[in-house]
């Protein structure tokens, strides 16, 4: 079924990794619980592809946030790579998979975190 809103078709990408074992987050939460994965709006957030009388097609760029605990260089990485691969193993139909960034600490509170964005579009249309 197709999404209503940008929202929706957000919410549907993140609720593709329920099966995961990973708090999941369709946009950014006030602070992650790892292991986690967030789906925030990309940089282009969007990008027209066509605006008619009755539609509007517009290209959505999303990045999914693969969070780890970063207690141990080592077994973190480890942990992250593993998440990333259970998000592309997961990946629903319809998005095309961009680069996977490089991983950063990043610091919650006094809870650091190992942090990689993949990065990933679909097409949504509106009718108007």
């Amino acid at each position: 079924m197709p999404a209503n809103s940008i929202a929706q078709t957000r919410s549907a990408l993140a609720n593709a990794f329920s099966s995961l074992a990973a708090n999941i987050y369709p946009s950014v939460p006030e602070s992650p619980i790892p292991p986690a994965i967030v789906v925030v709006p990309d940089s282009p957030y969007g990008e027209v592809v066509l605006i008619g009388k009755s539609e509007v097609k517009v290209k959505l760029n999303f990045a999914i946030s693969a969070i780890v605990a970063s207690n141990s260089n080592a077994g973190s990485l480890d942990n992250l790579e593993k998440l990333i691969i259970g998000i592309l193993a997961a990946m629903p139909s319809g998005y095309v998979v961009g680069t996977i960034e490089k991983p950063t600490v990043l610091e919650v509170g006094q809870s650091p975190m190992l942090v990689a964005d993949i990065n990933v579009s679909t097409y949504y249309t509106q009718t108007i």
